[in-house]
């Protein structure tokens, strides 16, 4: 559980490897878009500071986060990058939509990780309440998108 008032997303640039010759794939969750928008920023962001170039981070857009789980097989097998982060967010509401979406969404990014040799990194905020999305996606608790993209370019360096 993340404390209060505590930046989880900060990072040492000197313990990550250099980004600069790693692709990037990211794929972006338009529902919940203030809170997705905030994490890809975040995402993009890090990977900069650590040396990615613009040319290689490719962004691919889909309607939910259960569709997160195509956008990234596509972007795997079409656009040649080293790993993927798939951004999206989904909120706890009245019914149980929100429990059959986040496990299918876990579950079908785990089932990439095992089909493809790309690794694909859960970047899916899955939040009771819309401040709890807002703390991590740029707010009191930093960033999960900047945590994500440095996950992803410690994946890259294992595969390269």
């Amino acid at each position: 559980m993340a404390t209060a008032n505590k930046n989880l997303s900060e990072y040492d640039k000197s313990t990550i490897p250099n980004a600069k010759n790693f692709r990037f794939g990211i794929v972006v969750s338009e529902w919940n878009a203030d809170i997705t928008e905030g994490l890809f920023k975040g995402a993009h962001k890090a990977l900069m500071d650590c040396g990615a170039t613009k040319e290689n981070i490719i962004r691919l857009n889909v309607p939910g986060s259960f569709e997160l789980i195509f956008g990234s097989k596509k972007m795997i097998t079409t656009q040649n990058v080293d790993v993927v982060i798939a951004i999206g967010s989904v909120i706890q509401g009245e019914t149980k939509h929100f429990d059959f979406v986040c496990s299918a969404t876990a579950q079908g990014i785990k089932d990439l990780n095992v089909l493809y040799d790309t690794p694909v990194i859960f970047c899916v905020l899955t939040d009771n309440t819309m401040q709890q999305a807002i703390d991590r996606s740029g707010g009191k608790h930093g960033n999960k998108g900047a945590e994500a993209a440095i996950a992803a370019i410690k994946m890259a360096a294992i595969i390269k």
